[in-house]
């Protein structure tokens, strides 16, 4: 079984990107998704960036995580 995790991205270095994954924070290609941009949610797989999301639609699947207590709460 495959899972891609949405992350937002928060800094980017030519085709390398760090982002958020659920307040930890990751590196991850954008040879993929070339035209992802600084705040963009992107879905992380096996270290790239392989679609940018929809904000609303990232922010819904991450909900689902936590409830599925796939991912810890944050304070």
């Amino acid at each position: 079984m495959c899972l891609a995790v949405p992350a937002k991205i928060v800094r980017i270095d030519d085709t390398i990107a760090e982002v958020d994954m659920a307040g930890t924070t990751v590196r991850a290609s954008l040879v993929m998704v070339p035209d992802a941009k600084l705040g963009d949610y992107v879905l992380l797989h096996t270290g790239f960036a392989i679609q940018v999301l929809d904000e609303h639609e990232a922010l819904e699947t991450l909900e689902l995580f936590k409830e599925m207590e796939m991912i810890p709460e944050t304070t």
